[in-house]
Formats: structure tokens, sequence, C-alpha cells
């Protein structure tokens, strides 16, 4: 039931933000329509029931550009790190995510970056489009390090994409580690159950003195700090 209530609620935000995007798009301006969507993640979380147990936020400077990486148990992961993350961050998404109508929009207008998934030229031209918003205009990013969710919710093996963008960038990484959302939206369910998530933002991790030829050693180090948060 809270999931039909807010598919419909979605529905009517969504209308709602039509009139916003055409005011906003002429004018390149992403600010209206963040605050928005911040505002329609928060109402969402409460129509869904899930409380939040964050800690480590306090680690986060809000004027240092990071690389978030996270583990990735459910649909619900995005919407909460991107509620409850100090920073305007952007994403990457797989292209088809922007064929949405209006919401596709929307997430362009603001700087999310599509992946094409199915080529390699494809993925190296997202890389380079999001370093050059990380060194040019300060912008944080939200990378789930295992490229999709995981089936069973242990922690999958990484995909190397968030860490060349990290190393290009020459920013932190900042490991997150979240924890319950498997159990409240698995893949494959659509209805959401109420309850509680544990997200775990660990010190950062510099990237300094990693390159494409030392990677796997970085991937391995994040990896761990992960873990740690689940075990």
């Amino acid at each position: 039931m809270r999931t039909i209530v807010l598919l419909i609620t979605y529905a009517l935000l969504t209308i709602l933000l039509i009139p916003i995007l055409l005011f906003c798009y002429p004018l390149k301006f992403a600010q209206p329509i963040i605050l928005v969507a911040r505002w329609a993640l928060w109402v969402g979380q409460k129509i869904l029931g899930i409380r939040l147990d964050a800690s480590g936020i306090e680690r986060i400077d809000k004027r240092v550009p990071y690389v978030f990486m996270a583990n990735h148990q459910s649909l619900i992961d995005g919407p909460l790190l991107y509620l409850i993350i100090p920073q305007f961050v952007r994403v990457l998404l797989k292209k088809e995510a922007f064929r949405i109508p209006v919401i596709g929009q929307a997430m362009r207008q603001v700087g999310f970056v599509s992946v094409d998934r199915k080529g390699l030229r494809g993925g190296k031209k997202s890389i380079d489009r999001a370093t050059w918003m990380i060194k040019e205009k300060g912008i944080s990013f939200l990378i789930f390090s295992e490229g999709t969710r995981s089936r069973d919710g242990k922690l999958q093996p990484f995909k190397r994409g968030g860490f060349f963008l990290a190393v290009n960038s020459q920013v932190p990484i900042f490991p997150v580690s979240i924890q319950g959302s498997y159990a409240l939206l698995p893949k494959g369910s659509f209805f959401a159950k109420k309850g509680k998530v544990g997200v775990i933002f660990h010190p950062p991790v510099s990237v300094q003195g990693f390159d494409r030829n030392n990677l796997s050693q970085l991937m391995g180090k994040v990896r761990s700090v992960i873990q740690s948060g689940l075990d």
C-alpha cells in the first residue's frame, strides 16, 4: 500500500515539475530542481516509513568534492544517499534512465551523466565528462561500486569506472556502507517494507599515488572499508 501511495504522489509531483522545468531550462538553472527533488525524496522516505540511522556525516567537508562510493542493496539506496549527503551530488546513470518523461530531462538539467554500458567508448566519454565537472565545477559524484544492485544483499565485485573517475580527478573517495535496505526492497521486489536503514560514512580514502597500473590496490582498499561496515 505504501508503494502505491508513493507512486501516486510522485506522479502528481512529476506534473508539478513541468512548469519548474520550463522555467529553469532556458536559464540553465539547476538549484530549484535539486531542491524540489530533495523535498520529494524526503516525502518518499516518510511515506515508505524508512528510518535512517546515519553516522560519519560530520566527516564530509561541504567545500570539498568527493567521489562517494557505496554498496548497492536496493532501489532505495540512491534516493536515501542523495537525501542525506550534505552536498548536491551528481550521479552516473545508465542512459535508459534518461528516457523517463520529465524526470529524465530534470536529471540532465541538474548535471546527472548518462552512461552507455554497451561499449567502452561510451563509458570513457561519461567518465571524462564527470571528471571535467569535478575539476571545473567542484561537483561531487555518487557511485555504486558494484555497478548494479546485489541479488542477495552481499557485496558484489566492484567495477572500475568510479575508481578511474576518482584517480583522473584526484579527489578523495568517500566509502559508504549501507545496511538494511535489502530487507526492505530487494532486487526483483516491487513493494517496499517499512524499517530502518543504516548508513556509515567512513573516513575518506586518498587516491594520491594510485593510477591505472595499481588501480586494483585502490579498489581492494575501498572494498575492505565498505565491507567493514557490513560485517
